[in-house]
């Protein structure tokens, strides 16, 4: 044996290095238990689990979502099948299983490697065996590990934003398509009062007792009207269509029933207090920024010499030679090398100034994260807040007054004090009010969302493109239909 050898690090931590490899494995579900915990009250209130990998337990969600699909689907239903049903979901989920993997195979040490060579020459013959591994691999391996497990932290985190991100577009989804339904059976009743109107002018102008300007001007009203049900008809089948598509419904099993309407308004709304700080515990994207940050200024300190000193080997040599013709014997020649890298054109200078800049870079991230959490905290809920005001504005002062009237009319029409076309002309306008009651009370609930995304999650704005999310359709045209004037 070679007299001059390289001592062994510490048996203890070659031992821990060794037990850190031998330890690292692929989660069984694929990280969705730790989403799954991530995402609890997260989930646009409904307690929802996300689809398992396991084949029986994937026949028993396929039952449930049958056996809620059998009924009116609400909020929560939409939500629980979205999450277990949407095709998009579980390819992210299956994403992260495969970051998993990678993280796993990132903490398994290489394959030492094994050199051999057989040399000869007219004497003698010389065979090589060279053992050897890279050395700051296993050295490092503690401090890879703990960066791997942030970096899968911020993986989970990140699935856990889509997660809820997409039960927040199946609440939207679902909000949508019942109000479309709404203001599409307001419509007809509109239409059902025009079509009345237009047709006792058409009446009246064949006996002679209206002008055909009269009746043109009902007719025109009745052409406003056939066009808004039409859109408020196109409206209900496209929101319907978004909804299944959101839930990863198709086939016979996207004709659902949905309920006959919104969820009444709250008694009183959120109220402001202390929201920010509420959002900046909470919000998953902030969390994420702060590990980011953890990890990378954990790593700092280690950029240079990790990027000079990154190839040490260390080989163990034992090389025989025999003499030929063979005499019988063989020399033996044993021993270790070291392979260090010298430093002399590259001293790591621009590893630690990349790791610098890393550092500043998140840690402004994190900044700009919790400053835009506080914003759109503030700003959601005053959206929130408007959204309630319009909507008791709508539901109690408006649409009663509108009856009022309405009823008022009918009394005035019995003592022959009205005409039939103004009793007609307050239907319709007391069935706008109603539709425009509708769509304030979706907008309301549309703000709560918003708001509860915002202050557990995320940023609204970057919701509901994932998935196969619809973005924000825009309000039906309820403008006010003419009236004649007899």
């Amino acid at each position: 044996m070679s007299p001059y050898t390289v001592p062994f690090p510490r048996v203890g931590a070659l031992a821990a290095a060794l037990l850190l490899a031998g330890c690292a494995s692929v989660s069984p579900d694929g990280l969705r238990s730790e989403v799954q915990a991530a995402v609890q009250g997260r989930t646009a209130g409904a307690s929802a689990q996300l689809p398992s990998t396991d084949p029986a337990a994937q026949a028993k969600a396929a039952e449930a979502v049958r056996g809620w699909l059998t009924e009116p689907v609400t909020a929560d239903a939409a939500v629980r099948i979205a999450l277990l049903n949407n095709p998009g979901l579980q390819a992210r989920l299956a994403q992260l299983g495969v970051q998993d993997a990678d993280r796993v195979q990132a903490l398994t040490l290489p394959n030492p490697r094994l050199a051999l060579g057989r040399l000869t020459s007219g004497h003698e013959r010389e065979i090589e065996r060279t053992l050897s591994f890279g050395l700051v691999d296993l050295l490092a391996l503690p401090w890879r590990a703990r960066w791997q497990g942030q970096a899968m932290q911020e993986a989970t985190l990140s699935a856990a934003q889509e997660v809820a991100q997409l039960a927040a577009d199946a609440r939207r989804a679902w909000l949508r398509a019942v109000a479309a339904e709404q203001i599409l059976a307001t419509q007809e009743r509109m239409h059902e009062a025009a079509d009345a109107g237009a047709e006792l002018a058409r009446r009246m102008a064949r006996v002679g007792h209206w002008s055909g300007l009269q009746q043109a001007r009902e007719q025109a009203v009745l052409a406003d009207s056939r066009a808004q049900l039409a859109q408020a008809s196109l409206a209900a089948a496209t929101e319907r269509e978004n909804l299944a598509r959101v839930m990863g419904l198709w086939g016979a099993s996207q004709h659902l029933t949905l309920p006959d309407r919104l969820p009444p308004l709250p008694a009183e709304p959120l109220p402001a207090h202390d929201i920010e700080a509420h959002a900046l515990r909470e919000r998953l994207d902030v969390r994420a920024a702060r590990s980011t940050l953890d990890r990378v200024a954990d790593q700092q300190g280690t950029r240079a010499a990790a990027n000079v000193f990154g190839d040490i080997g260390v080989a163990y040599s034992r090389n025989t030679t025999t003499e030929r013709p063979s005499s019988g014997h063989a020399d033996v020649q044993r021993g270790w090398s070291l392979d260090l890298p010298l430093p002399v054109f590259d001293w790591g200078g621009a590893a630690s100034a990349r790791a610098e800049a890393l550092t500043r870079q998140s840690a402004a991230q994190l900044q700009h994260t919790a400053l835009q959490a506080r914003s759109e905290a503030r700003t959601r809920w005053l959206a929130y807040r408007t959204a309630w005001d319009l909507a008791q504005q709508q539901a109690q002062h408006v649409v009663p007054l509108r009856q009022f009237i309405q009823q008022e009319t009918l009394l005035r029409y019995n003592g022959m004090h009205a005409s039939v076309w103004e009793l007609l002309a307050e239907a319709r306008s007391s069935a706008q009010a109603v539709a425009q009651a509708v769509q304030t009370q979706r907008d309301f609930w549309l703000a709560d969302a918003d708001l509860q995304y915002a202050l557990t999650v995320g940023s609204p704005a970057s919701a509901g493109a994932a998935f196969g999310g619809a973005a924000a359709a825009p309000s039906s045209s309820l403008s006010n239909t003419s009236t004649a004037s007899h």
